[in-house]
């Protein structure tokens, strides 16, 4: 009797090994093996990351987010290696991720907004730009948000996602800019000395470029005036600071060859009684 009692229990016990100690073994295998593909694998990526410089914040938010992908995929495969159904298991994922998703409706439209920034760059720190009826320099480009600080020192926050969504206008790419301004001068005016003049004052600005050479046109012949355009091509850095100089030394050039800058008159007729 216990003899047979003996051999049942090695059988059992056999059985046992097989049944469980096989797929326990299997799966601490499936494990570390696993865990070290995942360490190559985010090693690779940084590295790659690294090799095309891509932006710190979205470098450790795609880390992140291939590291906890990957190691959701090994705990779901050690699961089902130990003979756990991993189906109920995957519902309740998909079910909990879509519905974080709808709560955070307008969260992930600015989260893949600030991904989709960092990954194409229509601009970076520094930048100035124009977007979302604010024009600015870029302070901070954050995963939901991105910080622009406007030429009134103020701080202006814009979400991600519509900023993406709409126009972006970026006053550094090309590294110059056209200075734009109109003068306007009298029907009197001899328009070649005029615009002779008008050429000299923008040329003779240290800060304006030869190439593209600047650009001085009779633009409209108003109802008082004649409108000139004036147009010097400068250095982005340098654009205000053309601005002003123009603005401040028009009259000046234009009063050395006589000629006047028409301004709105007022004429009171009084009646006789």
């Amino acid at each position: 009797m216990k003899e047979i009692l003996e051999n049942f229990n090695i059988e059992k016990g056999f059985e046992l090994i097989l049944e469980y100690g096989i797929p326990l073994v299997k799966a601490i295998l499936i494990f570390i093996v696993g865990r070290w593909i995942i360490k190559k694998a985010l090693k690779l990526t940084r590295k790659i990351m690294l090799a095309r410089e891509y932006d710190v914040t979205l470098e450790k938010f795609l880390l992140n987010l291939i590291k906890w992908g990957l190691w959701i995929l090994l705990t779901i495969t050690v699961v089902g290696t130990l003979g756990i159904q991993t189906t109920s298991f995957a519902a309740v994922i998909a079910a909990a991720g879509l519905a974080i998703g709808l709560a955070l409706q307008g969260s992930l439209s600015n989260f893949a907004g600030g991904v989709l920034l960092l990954l194409f760059k229509p601009f970076k720190v520094g930048d100035t730009i124009e977007a979302q009826n604010v024009i600015g320099t870029i302070k901070e480009i954050d995963i939901l948000q991105t910080k622009i600080i406007t030429p009134q020192r103020k701080l202006a926050i814009i979400p991600n996602g519509p900023l993406l969504n709409g126009n972006i206008i970026n006053f550094n790419t090309e590294g110059i800019l056209r200075c734009d301004t109109t003068i306007g001068v009298s029907y009197d005016a001899n328009i070649t000395e005029t615009l002779e003049a008008l050429r000299k004052l923008v040329e003779n600005h240290p800060l304006v470029l030869k190439d593209p050479a600047p650009q001085i046109m009779v633009a409209a012949n108003a109802d008082s005036s004649i409108h000139i355009n004036v147009r010097p091509y400068t250095r982005t850095d340098d654009m205000w600071t053309v601005y002003w100089y123009l603005q401040e030394n028009f009259k000046p050039t234009l009063d050395a060859i006589g000629v006047d800058i028409p301004y709105p008159h007022q004429v009171e007729i009084q009646k006789k009684r």
